[in-house]
């Protein structure tokens, strides 16, 4: 009788793994049908200027989105955002109308005693990155969990712009500054977008292709095992929340020139929208998995989402709602994915 062996090198067939594709690329399909639907029920929806609404909308929280990605994919969390948003902002503000004596003049004063808004920019990244690097080195060197750490940060920056800000709202800035929150490229694109993609864009190059980003994904995948192999896992965990900072200050900036405006309840109950967008972008709460792309497909998924319930004139109450079940439903199907990987 004539025996059939099989071939070793022959090359094996891979059963297609269902879960994995959709782990991989849910949040993309998800946003399409999304807005295949909105386009059905609601004709507004797919229109240029409304599609732009919704990215200007989104870029404040996209920046953010960006910035907790790293601290995530170290297995972190950066509750105080919000708060750090609303002090980077007013010191922005006060730095655009010329210094503290000045932050609360209108009128004839206001523009000669304003300064550049690249000024006013450092500021505010230098505000966000002095937060960001005094809760990771509490983090790396007092020990304390990243959450009671931000949990403070969230109380402790909020209570510091209170007072920053005196009661009241820093406004009326110089052309320049509102341009960069306010302006279109083109006549077309809003500066804020632009900003937007641009440091998303950069995010990913730094994550994707750098020493650094591996080193990021290495402390969030198994911190022990990165320690042992040589890596400083105090520095790189320490960086992600400076990093976490800057992009809190660099959306401040853009949020205070959008709105002409700062004050100290700015920023109130970004970090859900901001968590929420990471998460649903396909990043493990876990550590070591996620992507910017995801990032920026999970930021505009939920801006999709809110716009498409506002033309539908869904109450804002319920769209609370979804988005909280939205997010229990992603960290859901990403704990489900991962059991499914450990036993195949």
């Amino acid at each position: 009788m004539e025996t059939l062996t099989r071939d070793p090198h022959a090359p094996t067939q891979k059963k297609f793994d269902i879960f994995g594709f959709l782990a991989r690329f849910a949040p993309l399909i998800f946003l399409i049908v999304l807005m295949s639907a909105f386009a059905v029920f609601e004709p507004r929806f797919l229109t240029p200027l409304n599609l732009f609404n919704i990215l200007r909308q989104v870029s404040i929280y996209g920046l953010l989105a960006v910035g907790m990605t790293f601290v995530i994919l170290t297995a972190g969390i950066d509750l105080s955002i919000g708060s750090l948003v609303a002090f980077a902002g007013l010191a922005a503000a006060a730095v655009s109308k010329g210094g503290l004596a000045n932050r609360f003049t209108v009128g004839a004063g206001e523009a000669a005693a304003s300064y550049p808004w690249y000024l006013a920019a450092l500021a505010a990244i230098a505000v966000g990155v002095a937060g960001g690097l005094l809760q990771g080195f509490a983090i790396t060197r007092l020990k304390v969990p990243p959450f009671v750490v931000t949990l403070g940060g969230m109380s402790a920056f909020r209570g510091a712009a209170l007072l920053f800000a005196a009661g009241g709202p820093i406004s009326g800035f110089e052309p320049n500054f509102v341009w960069m929150g306010q302006g279109k490229i083109f006549n077309q694109i809003p500066v804020p977008v632009v900003i937007f993609l641009a440091f998303a864009v950069l995010a990913h190059v730094v994550l994707r292709y750098t020493r650094y980003g591996r080193q990021v994904y290495a402390v969030g995948g198994n911190p022990e095992a990165a320690r042992l192999s040589g890596l400083n896992v105090r520095a790189v965990v320490t960086s992600v929340y400076v990093i976490m900072g800057f992009f809190a200050g660099l959306g401040a900036f853009v949020l205070s020139a959008r709105l002409n405006s700062a004050e100290a309840v700015a920023g109130t109950g970004y970090e859900l929208t901001v968590i929420a967008s990471v998460v649903i972008g396909g990043t493990s709460l876990f550590g070591g998995v996620g992507t910017i792309f995801g990032t920026v497909i999970g930021t505009i998924l939920i801006g999709v989402l809110l716009n498409g319930l506002v033309l539908m004139d869904v109450s804002a109450y319920i769209q609370q709602i979804i988005i909280g079940i939205i997010i229990v439903l992603a960290v859901a199907f990403d704990t489900f994915a991962k059991s499914r990987q450990r036993v195949a």
